[in-house]
């Protein structure tokens, strides 16, 4: 929604995990914007594979013409479904290359951790791991006094990367929650061993397995659950292939990666041990992975065997390939664990087809029900998320436990709408110089209340305030010479006593009156007194912050009865 926001004016892109970066080269390359981009490593890295395996599957297939006419919303609308449903698609755009997904990365800033990073001056962010992925965050944004929680592809399961981070996002102003499954009603677990048996069962009867796949993620888990499950299957002697120009990177980046996985496989690198058990798969040949379908993999290829490829969509890639060998026959099985797309309209080109299909999405993000634990436990004063989640699904409207529901009611936004977020910033921090400090004499005005007052120099840079010792005066100069003006230093006048306290107005006209002034009137005004003086022509004016005394041309009487007043206030 690129005419809503100008993407140059952008000072600070955060990057939640590696599946929100891949339009970054479009971004970083295209619009103009000159701002940060933060992410952790692992982000990084494994974001650099997806997008290189994207690149090398459409760079394989070259387009002898590009045609464009098909955007026009008159010949759209003529077109096939999905084709005729999609939104935007003026704003489609060709796939990046390699250097500019290089020129991109070169951009990002690395973070770690409840690492604070200070931005501007003005407020400091803070990833925290949300559970989800390899290096996945949310992220805090925070002044002094304020705090935004930004939570996104959060996992409370036990996978393997590191825990989510729940104890941080305490005590936030507002909570921003996005990212949950897309399959609320489907149990991660149920779904792995719906997958093994289902590949047991089609191998044991002579077919093949095809699981169209990201090569990071979600693979990982399950190459660890078919380690466990290989030998009590019978298993042992079908063959693996990963098959992606990525392949062997993302293996190894997995290994290497210590610090962010669950503390299990963090224990394992110091026996030492590989953190995963796909290293032991290779070693002992059951897992092979090749970078595309062509050279080795051909020589080595036997059947039945087990393949895992990508691209989830089966528009591009080389699980396009194995689609059209394996499509025509009904011993095969094709595993569909990725929830990012509609099975249904991934196999459309493909009808008919003989070979089955089975449904096992894994999605390890929260669910509705950990949501509300999540929301209990961490009790933001307010949550901010998408409409989507205010409401049961369009297809199960009388699921009403498959919403967010907590109190005050989130507030929620749609797609390109401006949120004025619930809260205000009314504080900021102020430093004093320890020299200043020193000079303060605090005076008790209440038990257990003590007021001082401070002069000072108010100086601020980068959105950090400092109050310094105020100049001291200028001491005469011996010589008759005239100073120059640029030796002008700010004059300090002497500071008058500050008055605090309140004028009770009974008592003070008693006062007058001792004092020799007759016929006192009070009128009541909105904003408090006014006290007339008939016989001397004058009036005092008494407001909660303000006295006023209004006589003509009479100094003396006004001094006199600016006396009186004061005996009434606390002067320090």
């Amino acid at each position: 929604q690129t005419e809503l926001l100008d993407l140059s004016t952008v000072d600070v892109i955060l990057i939640s995990n590696y599946h929100c970066m891949m339009a970054l080269p479009y971004i970083t390359e295209y619009t103009g914007f000159t701002g940060t981009v933060y992410a952790t490593e692992p982000t990084v890295q494994i974001g650099r594979l997806l997008m290189e395996e994207l690149v090398n599957s459409i760079e394989r297939v070259p387009k002898a013409q590009s045609a464009s006419m098909w955007k026009n919303k008159e010949v759209q609308r003529l077109l096939p479904a999905p084709l005729k449903d999609a939104v935007e698609v003026s704003m489609w755009r060709k796939c990046y290359t390699m250097p500019e997904v290089n020129a991109a990365l070169s951009k990002i800033q690395l973070v770690g951790y409840s690492q604070k990073i200070e931005l501007f001056g003005a407020v400091q962010v803070t990833p925290l791991s949300s559970g989800y992925a390899l290096g996945s965050s949310n992220w805090i944004i925070q002044s002094h006094y304020e705090k935004v929680s930004y939570v996104s592809g959060s996992s409370l399961l036990t996978t393997h990367p590191q825990p989510m981070d729940q104890a941080s996002l305490k005590n936030s102003d507002v909570l921003i929650l996005t990212g949950l499954t897309q399959i609320p009603t489907a149990n991660p677990d149920g779904m792995v061993g719906e997958f093994c048996s289902n590949l047991a069962m089609t191998v044991r009867n002579g077919g093949n397995v095809l699981v169209p796949c990201y090569p990071s993620g979600v693979i990982y888990d399950l190459l660890e659950c078919l380690y466990q499950y290989i030998d009590s299957a019978g298993l042992s002697n079908v063959p693996f292939y990963f098959i992606s120009p990525v392949a062997n990177s993302s293996l190894e980046f997995s290994q290497i990666f210590a610090e962010w996985l669950c503390h299990n496989k963090q224990t394992k690198v110091y026996l030492p041990e590989p953190p995963f058990p796909h290293a032991e798969l290779i070693q002992t040949n059951k897992l092979k992975h090749y970078p595309s379908i062509h050279g080795d993999f051909s020589n080595d290829f036997k059947q039945p065997c087990v393949v895992f490829t990508g691209h989830p969509s089966l528009r591009f890639g080389d699980v396009v390939h194995f689609m059209e060998l394996w499509g025509k026959s009904s011993l095969n099985t094709v595993i569909f664990t990725e929830p990012d797309f509609s099975y249904l309209d991934a196999l459309a080109p493909y009808q008919p087809l003989a070979m089955k299909c089975v449904y096992c999405p894994i999605d390890t993000r929260l669910n509705f029900i950990q949501v509300s634990k999540l929301l209990k436990e961490v009790q933001p004063l307010h949550v901010v998320c998408p409409e989507q989640y205010t409401q049961p699904p369009p297809t199960q409207s009388h699921r009403t436990d498959l919403m967010i529901d907590c109190q005050p009611p989130p507030m929620s936004y749609r797609r390109a709408e401006v949120l004025t977020l619930p809260y205000k910033r009314r504080y900021e921090k102020i430093e004093i110089m320890p020299e200043l400090a020193d000079s303060l004499v605090p005076l008790e005005i209440k038990p257990g209340i003590s007021l001082a007052t401070v002069s000072a120099v108010l100086h601020t840079k980068d959105n950090k305030h400092v109050l310094q010792l105020p100049p001291k005066p200028p001491q005469p100069a011996a010589s008759k010479k005239r100073k120059r003006v640029s030796d002008d230093v700010p004059e300090c006048k002497p500071l008058k006593p500050l008055l605090s306290g309140s004028i009770p107005v009974d008592q003070f006209v008693q006062t007058l009156e001792k004092h020799g002034f007759s016929d006192v009137k009070v009128e009541d005004t909105a904003k408090g007194h006014i006290v007339l003086l008939q016989e001397a022509e004058t009036l005092i004016q008494i407001e909660e912050d303000s006295t006023h005394i209004i006589c003509d041309n009479d100094e003396p009487l006004r001094v006199k009865l600016r006396d009186l007043v004061l005996k009434f206030l606390q002067k320090f």
